[in-house]
């Protein structure tokens, strides 16, 4: 569940405990659920008690114990606990992640049967909302607009379109050109380089973009997947595979054994928008920006993949062995879109 489903899920909320006559306030058009801050439990929190309270006559808490009731009913929501002055900290239960890390399992599978043909058809992220529409993109004769053009015929590919790219007037597609040759950098990283920015900036050509270090968002992409192929190598070396499921003991109370998966989780089930919104805005840096965030929690994640000294394998770390793999699989996959390669060693 993501935090626009939980947004969703909370408007709910307020608008059963208005038809019930528990609050008399005009439904918000939003509401605001973020990872909790210092202090607050869960995998996420909402200040819609804080918002309401004061056309609704009520304290922050008693407008949270009204609401907390009708969240803590959501299919997905295992418990809602209320902190500080009436702040609404959700806990999720495993089985959202579960269908999650399910669902990119089946349509990679899907998309790998299908043959080469249909590359691009059937995967995680990918739809048939652009299906029949054909894009003409006339772009001039310049080395960004040409690499652009090509990861955006690969982009709408994924959602169905097909883009017809035509050096012609007038021209539709203009990105700012780069200052000099990309080529010295190699086909990975001048390609990086070129789709990165957005369309309006003017690419970096610089050899920033070639070292493994963390302030290289590439290498940190590219990384992060051999780091999930590494750990699938370690577990078989360990002799256990993975299965999706709940990363935490089910033994525990979940305010007990918070979750530490939920920044992966909610990076991978808004991969499918990130990868729409690139095709519709013909814009391969919302792609390449998504695929940071998703290598960037799952660095942050990886520690807690494996067991630790004596520690035996058990369903929560087949669950994380999971999760890591299914995030490597969507890092790959969006590296190809991008033409990039997503190498098993770094």
């Amino acid at each position: 569940m993501t935090p626009v489903e939980l947004s969703r899920t909370v408007l709910r909320a307020v608008r059963r405990a208005v038809d019930d006559g528990e609050l008399s306030v005009a439904v918000p058009e939003r509401a605001v659920v973020t990872p909790p801050g210092p202090g607050g439990r869960g995998d996420y929190a909402t200040n819609i008690a804080l918002q309401l309270a004061r056309p609704a006559g009520r304290p922050p808490r008693q407008v949270a114990e009204i609401l907390r009731p009708h969240i803590s009913r959501t299919e997905g929501v295992s418990d809602v606990e209320i902190t500080g002055p009436g702040f609404l900290n959700i806990h999720l239960d495993g089985a959202a992640t579960t269908a999650l890390v399910r669902s990119i399992q089946q349509r990679t599978q899907h998309g790998a049967q299908q043959g080469a043909q249909q590359e691009f058809q059937g995967a995680y992220g990918h739809s048939d909302d652009l299906r029949g529409e054909v894009i003409a993109l006339r772009i001039p004769y310049d080395i960004r607009a040409e690499v652009v053009a090509d990861a955006l015929v690969r982009i709408i590919g994924s959602q169905g379109g097909r883009v017809e790219v035509e050096h012609t007037e007038p021209v539709n597609l203009r990105p700012v050109p780069a200052p000099e040759d990309p080529a010295p950098l190699g086909p990975d990283a001048a390609r990086w380089a070129l789709l990165y920015p957005a369309a309006h900036d003017r690419p970096r050509i610089t050899a920033d973009h070639l070292v493994q270090r963390a302030s290289n968002p590439l290498f940190r992409v590219r990384y992060a997947h051999a780091r999930a192929r590494a750990l699938h190598r370690n577990a078989t070396a360990l002799g256990f595979t993975s299965t999706p499921g709940d990363i935490r003991d089910v033994h525990h109370h979940p305010s007990e054994n918070p979750r530490e998966d939920t920044p992966l989780v909610t990076a991978l089930a808004e991969y499918p928008h990130a990868l729409a919104h690139a095709a519709a805005h013909r814009a391969p840096d919302r792609l390449a920006r998504h695929l940071v965030a998703v290598a960037d929690a799952l660095l942050a994640f990886q520690h807690t993949v494996l067991p630790r000294g004596e520690e035996k394998p058990s369903a929560a770390h087949r669950a994380r062995l999971a999760l890591a793999e299914a995030a490597g699989t969507v890092l790959a996959g969006g590296l190809s879109l991008l033409g990039i390669d997503a190498p098993d060693h770094l």
